[in-house]
């Protein structure tokens, strides 16, 4: 069983820490998960709560290469890592990361975030969203989009990851539902309307005007015409539109183009809805794309 077991994968972010262990070929055998994010930590906390969440691995299988990735390499986490430019790939990826020995004697390589230096007013950046693209693949050109709180869309070319931008969509989702007058009528516990989403993508469809388009979640309940059921995908719908609206006038996509969604922050479907809207054809990744990734990037740091 030892012999098997390849790595620990350590996805550490704001407000969690995941682990994966993995075997020889990439494929997830166990999953710890804990609330101890970098949010909750103090400088100096990390080597501890780590060592004491992989223990029942590494008692089992003595010292494992592990990668951390994610937050915990950000200048709020364990060890700042600089971002890696753009282009870049995992070659340029590992180059970046920095290693260290745990007290068992495993090496815990740190995982560099991407920069994009082309982006205004100042450069783009990201963390752990790289790794789930170079475990995709970069070996044909093309658009990737990764959901989420701050959705990326990245360019893959000539095998590396070209250029990013983000959009802070669920960000500002949560704001609007937790703190404006806009959604605060909406019904709790959540409800999804399919068509009231739809039709608030049509909406950020047909107008650019976002700041009005937003306002019009709260006159359609004043005019009749939105359900407190409604409210939430309809905003959904404004807010994820408006995502894509912008990334087709950013240059990411025209219409009758592909594009390829990677990971799953369980919006993966939503954004397929989006897409067809938008014409556009939506490919679907592999789940492990993470793991690949990140496997690749630290083994080839370890060389």
């Amino acid at each position: 069983m030892a012999a098997e077991t390849a790595a620990i994968i350590v996805d550490w972010g704001t407000t969690s820490l995941r682990a994966t262990l993995v075997d020889q070929s990439g494929n997830g055998k166990e999953i710890i998960e804990t609330p101890q994010g970098i949010s909750s930590l103090n400088k100096g906390d990390h080597e501890e709560v780590l060592m004491t969440a992989l223990a029942p691995w590494l008692s089992t299988h003595g010292a494992l290469p592990i990668a951390a990735l994610g937050m915990i390499t950000s200048r709020n986490g364990w060890i700042e890592v600089p971002y890696v430019a753009c282009p870049a790939g995992p070659a340029e990826l590992a180059a970046g990361s920095l290693r260290k020995s745990l007290p068992n004697g495993s090496d815990l390589v740190f995982l560099p975030g991407l920069t994009d230096p082309s982006r205004r007013p100042f450069p783009d950046v990201m963390r752990g969203e790289e790794i789930q693209v170079a475990g995709h693949g970069l070996a044909d050109d093309a658009t990737i989009i990764i959901p989420g709180t701050h959705s990326k869309w990245a360019k893959v070319k000539t095998g590396r990851i070209d250029s990013f931008q983000t959009f802070v969509t669920g960000e500002i989702f949560a704001l609007l539902l937790n703190n404006s007058f806009i959604a605060r009528g909406a019904t709790q516990p959540p409800v999804d309307d399919p068509e009231a989403y739809r039709r608030g993508l049509e909406e950020a469809k047909s107008s650019a005007a976002m700041l009005s388009l937003l306002f019009s979640a709260r006159t359609g309940g004043l005019a009749g015409r939105l359900t407190t059921d409604q409210l939430r995908s309809y905003v959904h719908g404004l807010l994820i539109g408006q995502e894509f609206r912008q990334a087709r006038e950013d240059g990411w996509y025209s219409e009758g183009d592909e594009a390829t969604i990677v990971g799953n922050d369980g919006l993966n479907d939503l954004y397929k809805i989006a897409a067809t809207v938008f014409d556009l054809k939506i490919n679907l990744g592999a789940d492990d794309v993470m793991i690949r990734g990140a496997l690749d990037v630290m083994r080839r740091s370890l060389l």
